[in-house]
């Protein structure tokens, strides 16, 4: 009886084994390059205020669904979170705003998350800037992934005002922080990104560039930016302009290197190993509580 029971455990660990060679469980990466974009100019800008009333649109070619996601933890001051939403106006004016043009959204977020305003609710410039002028900092908390998973669950759906997947409209998050996050950010940012959503990070002075990194879709040296200060985050406006405006004429290809997919496939993976070992040690004990009863016997 002893025989057949190790030959039975034999053939079980043979079977163990041949699916941990299949799948192959090492780690995937999709963070791998390291390289980023810097703004290198930190000369003192020229005093600006926010002024709803300024239009310039530049960019006819490329409509979106965009939506800003602007950390105003406590470690923004007042000061600086007027920079943030001057550099918001700056973007606004960039684009062309319109029902079948771009269309734009604002998540603020800290330890909670406030959605300012939908893609759905503001479809003229002046009105979109009148809003941005009235948002206020949370003041506490860098609940970073939280914010990204309220802004693809809330503000990227059709009822909040985004084109149907039919339409083929880029779909756009620009995320500025200035902290390190204090929830997990890779698992969410890449849910967003399987779903369709180009991410773009921007950190600011103390920002955990590895956070940036995780958070962005690839290549990442053409999604994440740093500045030193808010004092000139507004020379960013210029770079976002030739990367959003320029004319695409074929369909945006969602996780060109297929990590996303990679990652989802290593998940299942691990729940179909943890499952078959669990099996395996059922059938070991079964075996053994055979193996008792014969030798009773």
């Amino acid at each position: 009886m002893k025989s057949l029971f190790w030959s039975l455990f034999y053939c079980a660990s043979l079977l163990l084994s041949d699916v941990l060679a299949t799948y192959h469980l090492s780690g995937v990466d999709p963070v791998s390059a390291q390289s980023f974009a810097q703004t290198r100019n930190i000369a003192r800008p020229p005093h600006r205020t926010l002024n709803p009333a300024k239009t310039d649109s530049q960019c006819r070619s490329r409509p979106l669904d965009l939506v800003f996601i602007i950390d105003s933890s406590r470690s923004v001051r007042p000061g600086e979170f007027e920079k943030v939403k001057i550099f918001l106006a700056d973007m606004v004016d960039t684009l062309d705003v319109g029902p079948d043009a771009t269309r734009v959204a604002v998540v603020n977020y800290a330890s909670t998350v406030k959605i300012e305003f939908l893609l759905k609710d503001h479809l003229n410039k002046p009105d979109m800037k009148q809003a941005i002028t009235r948002i206020e900092p949370l003041a506490a908390g860098t609940m970073t992934g939280l914010a990204i998973k309220t802004a693809m669950n809330e503000a990227f759906t059709e009822q909040s005002g985004a084109r149907p997947r039919s339409r083929n409209i880029s779909k756009v998050a620009i995320i500025v922080t200035d902290g390190r996050p204090q929830d997990q950010v890779e698992e969410v940012s890449a849910t967003a990104r399987a779903s369709g959503i180009e991410i773009y990070a921007v950190g600011v002075d103390r920002a955990d560039m590895r956070s940036l990194q995780l958070m962005a879709s690839i290549p990442l040296d053409d999604h994440v930016f740093y500045v030193e200060t808010y004092g000139v985050i507004e020379k960013l406006t210029s770079k976002f302009r030739e990367t959003l405006c320029e004319a695409k004429v074929e369909v945006v290809v969602v996780d060109p290197c297929k990590c996303e997919a990679r990652l989802a496939f290593q998940k299942q993976t691990q729940t179909a190993i943890q499952q078959l070992t669990a099996r395996l040690a059922d059938v070991t004990g079964r075996v053994e509580q055979l193996e008792n009863m014969v030798g009773r016997v």
